[in-house]
């Protein structure tokens, strides 16, 4: 099963289409083509699949998502944990047998 952790949009560029998202103190770049142009803001908080924005959702929402999150975490070994958060986007296709 693939999880998409809550991640904080801090920058975007218009130029390349693309967002730097914070996921729990990582951050990285993911791809706006899949939102409408102008629905993502600095500030909001979306969700990424194979490193593209699939959607926003709500502040308080992502925050209750990002504190059951933060329990998982806190029971991982610190390799573990730093892992999980980097690959939280990297869920493989599936491809038929």
């Amino acid at each position: 099963m693939c999880l998409s952790i809550p991640s904080k949009v801090v920058s975007i560029d218009t130029e390349q289409n693309t967002a730097t998202v914070d996921t729990m103190g990582i951050q990285r770049t993911a791809g706006l083509d899949l939102m409408e142009e102008g629905t993502v803001a600095i500030g909001d908080y979306v969700l990424l699949h194979i490193g593209f924005i699939m959607n926003k959702i709500d502040e308080e929402d992502a925050l209750e998502s990002l504190k059951v999150y933060r329990e998982i975490l806190d029971t991982m070994d610190e390799q573990d944990r730093l892992a999980a958060i980097a690959e939280s986007d990297n869920c493989p296709s599936r491809e038929a047998p």
